[in-house]
């Protein structure tokens, strides 16, 4: 999803990161900004989620993977859903907006729900549509996503927050006319996109409340602190 690129800049950086940068002239992400809270350990199962991906699956993660790469000029060796979880790292945020394709209506907000859990299992998960109230009647337009793949392969909530939940939410704003807001739970690595609703203020918004988690990716491999 196009939504994944968005620039973040990282002080944490050394010299050689620094001179690498100037090189390339595209700013990797070093370190995921979030409350400098204690590490708290999550686990939503015992075992991690085994994804068998189809053809199609496998080309649509290699294609969002090599344009993450493309766009912001860091390749990786990785390969599959781990290459794009490794891309998403040092994404920037590159793509043109594009024209609104639909009102925002209850016709409209149902059909992005039902686009949503056909066409993006393979980058979040198996997720289904469920019901919420919205302006005092009951409509289909609510994605729940069981477990998402995204945040159980990162394992990183800034990830979550900043690459994917902050972006999409604008992206889709902006360019499709529809606002949503995301709503990840940290504790079993569920989401409920609700398509129709504004997302709280960043100041007024829990998920900025999160603490990390202790065994958060990004956290180990830059040995950077989370801060708000």
């Amino acid at each position: 999803m196009e939504t994944l690129l968005v620039q973040y800049k990282s002080p944490f950086l050394t010299l050689s990161q620094r001179r690498h940068i100037h090189q390339a002239k595209h700013p990797p992400i070093l370190s995921i900004l979030t409350r400098p809270t204690e590490d708290v350990e999550r686990v939503s199962s015992n075992s991690k989620t085994v994804y068998n991906d189809n053809w199609f699956n496998l080309i649509a993660i290699n294609h969002l993977s090599k344009s993450v790469q493309a766009t912001t000029g860091l390749r990786n060796s990785k390969s599959g859903y781990e290459s794009l979880v490794e891309a998403a790292t040092a994404a920037t945020r590159s793509f043109n907006p594009i024209r609104t394709l639909l009102p925002n209506s209850k016709f409209a907000r149902e059909y992005f729900a039902i686009f949503t859990t056909v066409f993006f299992k393979w980058l979040v998960g198996p997720s289904e549509v469920r019901e919420s109230e919205l302006n005092g009647s009951r409509e289909r337009n609510v994605v729940h996503i069981k477990k998402c793949r995204f945040l159980e392969e990162s394992n990183c909530v800034g990830m979550c927050i900043n690459l994917c939940k902050m972006p999409s939410q604008t992206f889709i704003k902006d360019s499709l006319g529809m606002p949503i807001n995301m709503v990840p739970n940290f504790d079993d690595m569920s989401c409920e996109m609700i398509y129709g609703q504004d997302p709280p203020s960043t100041a007024e918004d829990p998920v900025f409340k999160q603490p990390c988690y202790k065994l958060c990716k990004i956290n180990q491999k830059h040995n950077t602190i989370c801060s708000s």
